[in-house]
């Protein structure tokens, strides 16, 4: 059955005599899948034809788009890379959906699933899912997490930073490349104070370090989590207890990293052994060390090692946030506020 909606658009950007207008057709294999594809109650193309301000009509397995004419292009490619995660059997939900859209404006939109001849597929194989990127500064930092021995990945909270760092050090954990996983952070407190928290120092630091669990506990089974825990394959700790280590065949990954010191940043970076990757998460914004970023490592370490030889820098902003759409405007109210 057609179904025909109403975008919540300008009718005057489609005026015949401001924009070419155009019309395609798709024809979609593998019909398990399209109910998936088009979202319950069709909210996936009506989503679509809302961001990009194009009719959508769908019948069967055959979708037509028209509108604009760089408009059609985009619902269609965005349509096509969705249908191909489903393939691929990789979750679509409302932020995938938005994350494609953003992306559609992207030349490298075309492969991010399947890749082709001179490039392969990008994404990270975990125990328990598959990751693709899902904004279009999260491809190259990918890329970055395959290739380059150290990276600074900053931005601001839900851009994938540490969950992409995890998932890279799980593979790599999983194949043999890295013999144990290394992941820490300050144990720096946003308004409270960690002596007045109860328990012994693990108990005070693990609150600290809950994020990076929740990374581990997507990649990788419960039980394993726990049992390369208690092997010392994967240690999770407080920066302090990287003092007079050396990190060799390891996946050493620092978050918050915005909370060090300039000498807790400088301790952790020379900690870097043979055989070895490391990557420092953190956003510039959001310093919780008195000072601010005047005294913060992060801050410090970027402007002495940007361009370092051997050294990458990846930087996301509110456009790649890829959690609710709501909290990318939230980061840009508050970066246009601050700036």
């Amino acid at each position: 059955m057609a179904r025909k909606s109403t975008p919540t658009h300008n009718d005057t950007l489609f005026r015949p005599d401001k924009v070419r207008r155009a019309r395609t057709e798709i024809e979609f294999e593998g019909p398990s899948i399209l109910g998936a594809l088009f979202g319950q109650f069709d909210a996936n193309l009506v989503h679509i034809e809302n961001r990009l301000g194009v009719f959508i009509s769908a019948r069967g397995n055959r979708v037509q788009i028209e509108g604009p004419e760089d408009a059609v292009a985009r619902a269609r490619e965005v349509l096509k890379t969705m249908h191909e995660r489903l393939e691929h059997g990789h979750d679509l939900d409302s932020g995938a959906v938005e994350s494609l859209i953003s992306m559609s404006a992207e030349p490298i939109l075309e492969g991010i699933v399947s890749g082709d001849a001179d490039s392969p597929p990008i994404m990270i194989r975990t125990r328990k899912k598959t990751i693709v990127p899902r904004s279009a500064a999260q491809i190259e930092y990918m890329r970055m997490l395959s290739n380059s021995e150290m990276i600074f990945a900053l931005g601001p909270a839900g851009t994938g930073k540490t969950y992409l760092a995890v998932a890279q050090a799980v593979s790599q954990l999983i194949t043999g490349s890295v013999q144990r996983l290394i992941l820490s952070r300050p144990a720096v407190e946003a308004g409270e104070r960690l002596g007045f928290l109860p328990g012994d120092m693990k108990e005070k630091v693990d609150p600290y370090l809950r994020p990076i669990y929740d990374a581990l506990y997507d990649c990788m089974p419960p039980e394993q989590v726990e049992r390369r825990i208690s092997s010392g394959e994967i240690e999770i700790a407080p920066i302090a207890f990287m003092r007079g280590r050396t990190l060799g065949d390891a996946f050493v990954i620092l978050d918050e990293a915005q909370n060090t010191t300039p000498a807790q940043m400088k301790m952790f970076l020379t900690r870097f052994g043979q055989n070895s990757r490391m990557v420092i998460c953190g956003d510039p914004r959001q310093v919780d060390i008195p000072g601010g970023d005047a005294h913060s490592g992060l801050a410090d370490a970027v402007r002495r090692l940007d361009g370092v030889d051997g050294i990458s820098m990846a930087r996301f902003s509110a456009e790649d946030v890829v959690r609710h759409p709501i909290v990318g405007r939230i980061v840009e109210a508050y970066e246009g506020r601050d700036g």
